[in-house]
Order: structure tokens, then sequence, then C-alpha cells
């Protein structure tokens, strides 16, 4: 199997839906070990979760956190079956846990205990209804980083996601944030829209939930990355221990720098990417970010059957 060189893109919050993984876990006993494992180690049916739900629950956090994760390494260790390796692997917020996984840095087990904790330390953080995310869509970086800026005045307002050339997410206190919407449509924005976000992820008010987390993240035994991990915050590989858990830490206050976390691989020769998770979020990312790059995605057997036919009969450029 030609499959030349491929990177992995492992999706973050907001990929989760009920019924997620369950496809997975009928069909390949490695994707049931996976969950029954994730179960173990939290000493809760989140396979149950994940399956049949409720939404509501599914949608809190820290139950959201390892469940995406839990599907992600499940579709991961299937496609590892298969004879499928990436040259690079990147996740998107959460999804840099899963790709750290997928490196062999930290086991599968402490990193499902270490995203459900990271939920609640977020959502901790900062009381319910004080603080805000939103989108703008068509505006340059610069221009979102003058708009945060003036909207501040006294709080806090910072580009939290830089997804693509076409998407940022801003965050912070929600009157803040408010105001930055408002002044992102009076220049010019394509569209500025609040986001239905539990907390402010990925700005100044989440330093609570980096301190918390970042006792748990020195507890832990890293290992240097078997393949290279693209991190967010600094949008390069991290190639040892200790870089791969102070990056963990600091992408927590820190921007999702994924647009240029994509350009790198890219940079490298990388044609072909794989979003291995729920859903088609990074896939959709990927057209504003390099329309000439394919984008393959495995969540079920249906997606992984159609990815490994392209994978098996397209030879890719490296």
């Amino acid at each position: 199997m030609n499959t030349g060189s491929i990177a992995f893109l492992f999706p973050g919050q907001g990929s989760q839906t009920v019924g997620m993984g369950k496809d997975l876990f009928e069909r390949f006993p490695v994707a049931r070990q996976t969950f029954e494992e994730a179960d173990q180690a939290l000493g809760k049916k989140l396979s149950q979760l994940c399956f049949e739900g409720p939404e509501d629950q599914l949608r809190l956090t820290e139950n959201t956190q390892p469940a995406i994760l839990t599907v992600s390494v499940a579709a991961w260790r299937v496609l590892d079956e298969k004879g499928i390796k990436p040259v690079f692997a990147a996740g998107h917020s959460l999804g840099e846990y899963s790709a750290h996984v997928a490196a062999q840095t930290i086991s599968f087990s402490d990193a499902v205990r270490t995203v459900r904790n990271r939920g609640k330390y977020m959502q901790e953080a900062v009381p319910v209804g004080t603080g805000a995310m939103a989108a703008i869509l068509g505006m340059s970086l610069d221009a979102v980083a003058a708009v945060c800026g003036d909207a501040a005045q006294g709080e806090v307002c910072e580009p939290a996601n830089i997804n693509s050339p076409e998407q940022i997410v801003i965050s912070g206190h929600a009157a803040a944030v408010e105001r930055g919407v408002k002044l992102a449509q009076e220049r010019g924005a394509k569209r500025a829209i609040l986001l239905p976000v539990s907390a402010p992820f990925h700005c100044s008010l989440m330093k609570p939930a980096q301190e918390r987390l970042a006792v748990d993240l020195q507890k832990l035994q890293f290992s240097a990355p078997k393949i290279p991990v693209v991190c967010n915050v600094y949008a390069k590989p991290v190639e040892d221990a200790e870089s791969a858990r102070e990056a963990l830490i600091r992408q927590v206050t820190g921007s999702v720098n994924w647009s240029d976390s994509v350009q790198l691989p890219i940079a490298r020769g990388v044609q072909t990417f794989v979003e291995v998770g729920p859903g088609k979020v990074l896939c959709g990312l990927m057209r504003q970010i390099d329309r000439s790059k394919k984008c393959l995605n495995v969540e079920d057997e249906a997606s992984l059957q159609k990815t490994l036919e392209y994978l098996t009969t397209s030879p890719v450029k490296t």
C-alpha cells in the first residue's frame, strides 16, 4: 500500500453527537477495547453516554472531552491496525490529547482521565454566563486583534481560535465579546456570531483551569512523541516529553493556531489529511486553508472504507 505522506487531524469540542463511535464499537474489537478501557479508567459508562446520550449530559464539557477523545482513539486504532501511519499529527484543542495518544506520548487511560478533569476545570474557572465566545468570519487576524483591543474596555476579549484565514473565534467576558461582535460587524466582517458554549475557552480567564491542570499534567508519565505532534500554541512540532507537557499546559489560556498548525505539514510536503474522530469540522476548515489538499475522515465503518479505498487506489504524492 503506497500511502505516501499523510497527516492525522483530531477534532475538538463541538464535534460530538449521540451515537458516535457505536458503529466502530460493534464492528472492530480494537475499538470495543478502547471504549471498555475508557469506562474502566473513568469508573462510569462513557460508552453508553456516547451511544445513547442523553444529549444534554454528553454536552457537559467534562463528558464531552473524554467522549470525543475515546471515539478519536478508537478510530485511530482501527486505522493503525489497517497499516495507515501518519508522518504528522495535530489536534484542535482537546484533539491535541488524541494526537499525543496516537504518538504514544501519553497513555490512553491517563489521557481520558486528564481530559475529564480538564473539562471540569475549564467549566469551573468562570461562573456560567459571565464568559462568551464568538466566531468572526471574513476578517484578518490583525483586524480581529484590533477589534478585541477596542472591545475589551478593561475586560478580557482575545483571539482564541485562529481556525482558518476566514474564521477566527474570540473569547472573554460576555459583555466584551458582545462589544467585539458589534465592532466586527461595523468594520466589515462577513459575519460575527455568538457561539453556544458553556465557558470562554482559550483566553486568560482560563488561568485557574490552567493552574489546576498543570498540577495533574506534572504527575503524568510523558514520553518523546513517536511521530511529530504539531502543538496548538506554537504551531510547531513538539519533539520531547517536556515540550509536549508544557504545550498542553499553555494551551488552556493560549490561542489555538490551527491554520498555521495545518500549514506546517503542508510546507513539509503532506498532500493528504485524515480527520480521525467524530464529524468533519476540520475537513471543512481545510477547504478554507488549502483547497488543493485532500481531507478524508474516519468516524465509522463507511467512512473508514471510503478512506482506505482512496489511500489504496490513489498513490499519495510525497
